[in-house]
C-alpha cells in the first residue's frame, strides 16, 4: 500500500489523482498508525519550510516516519516542498529538516546566473539524469527507464538542493545555473518539480517509484 501523508501542506489529492491515472492506488495518511502501515510513501506539499516542518511536528507524524524510513527503510518519495524537508535544512526557515539526505536547502543566488532570471522559478524546464545517477547502482536503472530523452517538468519554487556529495543529486535542472533537481540516497527519493503536473513524464517518473524496491546495501552513514 502506498500511503500519500497528510500534514497540512496541500497538494495531496492532485497526487493521489496522478496515481490513480497509471492504475496505483494510494492512500491518505495522517496519523502514525496509517504511516506504520505503509509499504510506500510519499511526502507531498508546497508553501514554507517552516510551516511544513511545524506541520509534522504538531502532528506527530516525524516519530512514525524516522521508523519507517530509517528502521524499516521503506521506499519515500518526495516532492517539491516534501522534497525539500527530507533535507538537514533551509535558508528559508531555521526549523532542522528531517535529516534524511546529506543535503541542505538553499535560496537561488542571482549572482551566479548566467543572465537575470525570474524567482520563484516557475514552469516547465528540461530535466536530465545527472552523472552521479549514471554512476550509482542503486538508482540508475530507475532513472533510466522513467527519464525519457525529451523530459520536461513542471517547477514551482526559490530554493533548490545543494547535495554533500555529487552522486546524491541524480536529477538537475537549468534556471540561470545548473541545479540539483532530483536526489536519491538509500531507500529515500525527492523531486524538486511537480510529477503529478508533468503529463507524460511525470507519469513515468511515479511509475518508477511504484515499481522501486532499493537494496539495503550502497547508503552512507547517516542516510536513510
Amino acid at each position: 500500500m502506498i500511503a500519500i501523508v497528510d500534514y497540512g501542506a496541500g497538494n495531496i489529492r492532485s497526487v493521489q489523482n496522478m496515481l490513480r491515472s497509471i492504475g496505483t492506488r494510494a492512500v491518505i495518511a495522517s496519523t502514525p498508525d496509517e504511516i506504520g502501515a505503509a509499504e510506500k510513501l510519499i511526502l507531498p506539499g508546497v508553501g514554507h519550510y517552516g510551516h511544513g516542518m511545524a506541520g509534522l511536528e504538531e502532528r506527530g507524524l516525524i516519530p512514525a516516519l524516522n521508523a519507517r524510513v530509517m528502521d524499516d527503510r521503506v521506499p519515500l518519495l518526495g516532492i517539491c516542498l516534501g522534497a525539500q524537508l527530507i533535507a538537514r535544512r533551509s535558508d528559508e526557515s531555521e526549523r532542522a529538516g528531517l535529516g534524511w539526505v546529506e543535503a541542505d536547502v538553499v535560496a537561488f543566488d542571482r549572482a551566479q546566473m548566467d543572465q537575470p532570471r525570474q524567482v520563484p522559478h516557475m514552469g516547465w524546464a528540461e530535466t536530465w539524469i545527472s552523472e552521479g545517477a549514471r554512476q550509482s547502482s542503486a538508482i540508475a536503472d530507475v532513472f533510466a527507464r522513467a527519464v525519457l530523452e525529451d523530459a520536461r517538468y513542471y517547477y514551482d519554487h526559490s530554493f533548490h538542493f545543494d547535495c554533500d556529495h555529487p552522486e546524491t543529486a541524480v536529477l538537475r535542472a537549468h534556471h540561470g545555473y545548473e541545479f540539483a533537481a532530483g536526489v536519491a540516497q538509500g531507500n529515500v527519493m525527492g523531486f524538486q518539480f511537480h510529477p503529478e503536473k508533468s503529463h507524460r513524464f511525470g507519469k513515468a517518473l511515479l511509475e518508477a517509484f511504484v515499481g522501486w524496491a532499493p537494496g539495503s546495501g550502497g547508503s552512507r552513514k547517516g542516510a536513510a
